[in-house]
């Protein structure tokens, strides 16, 4: 019998995400699920580190990792026939599209096409890092934040009669609360400043312009017209002349992680540019006003109760809540903010527990987070204790190698490569997606 992948209803959703014990006894807590055994799930762009994680989140799922850079032979030879043969069977795609032959395969063989992306409580660290993800959106229809077709979450946040629905609306404000009284967001860090100690003293309104990663399949796939961070600035400065404005790029951007297309140099005569890490908690703390293209910062401004122009489609634009400057005709639905807040915190995600890998609540994830900040030897990965034997070599001498390859690490990479790398080199290395560095890894580490 061939599998089905009906999208969700809305009112299954919230059936999943309520009772979890539920769930996970019954199939439909898989978006692409069959009636007996496991299905076949190739999944795409998924690099090293997340597969693990994946295949013991998912246990109902057999898992096919198909490789990053799939060539057009390997793809005929290899990967067609093994996805022919089986008689049930879904693509599970990490990212904004399905490869076009992957995806001419999909619709000749009507195969069910699962989007999976990070859920909006991410992680305990202040980046994703290669940390396991505490939440995980999976779509059948689009990623969340493609604004040029509707996702399972749009269809949700149009369709969910919210205001029937009492117990959710009682949940989604207590929920609210509970990450303002935390202070948590998708990601977290302890707090090393405050925003005075940054932004100086208060004395006008004050002017929030956060930045992203505009390369990111955020702004590519969630604008109708593009817009660089400088261009988001000028507006901010054009249309609050007489406010303070703050511009604080990504994280990112910040540590190399990312490139930078813009230069903040460029508009650092219309604004004050912070550069200091400042936990979004604190970095909202004290603004009137926030600018920004797609970010979830702006959600998180909204739970605030501060004003938020949005210069792209990000979700949680076009239903009443936001200054939009893009249009936005499939969501002409008003939703109050404790709607919005259950659909795509209560009802939308997965929430999963990074150690057992069996799907928990919003509710425990919050505090895993908070426990995580309070005890900061939970939150980091501790590094490999010394030993004379072992994977580190006779009396531990490859543990020497740490001090002399994390400078070249950082200079190849960014810092946070080089914390990794000095937390679990051989984890480090068997992660990554080169395979040219996974060799040198297995040189330097041959074994563990």
């Amino acid at each position: 019998m061939y599998i089905q992948c009906d999208h969700h209803t809305p009112q299954l959703v919230h059936e999943m995400n309520t009772n979890t014990v539920e769930a996970k006894r019954d199939p439909r807590n898989t978006v692409c699920v069959g009636t007996t055994g496991r299905i076949a799930t190739f999944a795409v762009h998924v690099t090293e580190w997340k597969r693990a994680f994946l295949e013991r989140s998912f246990p109902d799922r057999r898992f096919h990792f198909l490789p990053k850079k799939l060539s057009s032979l390997d793809l005929e030879r290899t990967w067609k026939p093994r996805i022919l043969q089986e008689a049930r069977c879904e693509f599970f795609v990490w990212g904004a599209a399905l490869p076009p032959a992957l995806a001419e395969i999909a619709t000749k063989q009507n195969i069910p096409v699962c989007f999976v992306e990070d859920g909006f409580l991410r992680s305990a660290r202040p980046s994703a890092s290669r940390t396991p993800p505490l939440s995980l959106a999976l779509d059948s229809r689009a990623p969340y934040f493609d604004c040029h077709r509707p996702s399972d979450l749009e269809v949700l946040l149009s369709t969910y009669d919210f205001e029937a629905d009492a117990a959710l609306t009682e949940r989604a404000r207590a929920g609210v609360a509970l990450l303002l009284e935390s202070g948590i967001s998708k990601y977290n860090g302890g707090l090393q400043r405050t925003a005075e100690e940054l932004y100086g003293r208060k004395t006008r309104k004050r002017v929030l312009v956060v930045g992203q990663v505009e390369d990111d399949a955020s702004i590519r796939y969630g604008c109708t017209s593009p817009m660089t961070n400088n261009e988001l600035v000028r507006l901010a400065a054009a249309e609050q002349p007489d406010a303070q404005i703050l511009y604080k790029p990504h994280p990112d951007v910040l540590s190399r992680v990312r490139p930078a297309r813009s230069d903040p140099a460029e508009v650092a005569h219309l604004c004050e540019v912070v550069t200091e890490s400042l936990p979004l908690a604190e970095a909202l703390r004290t603004i009137d006003h926030v600018y920004t293209i797609t970010s979830l910062a702006g959600f998180e401004a909204l739970m605030r109760g501060i004003e938020v122009t949005t210069a792209g489609s990000p979700f949680y634009a076009g239903w009443g809540l936001t200054d939009d400057r893009q249009p936005h005709s499939r969501r002409g639905r008003k939703l109050s903010l404790e709607a919005l807040f259950a659909g795509a915190y209560l009802l939308y995600p997965r929430y999963f527990d990074t150690v057992t890998g069996e799907q928990t609540s919003f509710e425990a994830t919050v505090a895993a987070i908070k426990r995580q900040l309070e005890q900061p030897h939970l939150r980091h990965p501790s590094r490999p204790v010394w030993r004379p034997w072992g994977p580190y070599g006779v009396l531990g001498w490859r543990h020497l190698l740490s001090s002399i390859l994390a400078p070249a690490i950082r200079r190849a990479g960014n810092d946070r490569d080089a914390e990794d790398f000095r937390a679990d080199p051989i984890r480090f290395f068997r992660s990554l997606s080169d395979r040219r560095l996974r060799l040198i890894g297995r040189l330097l580490y041959p074994f563990g």
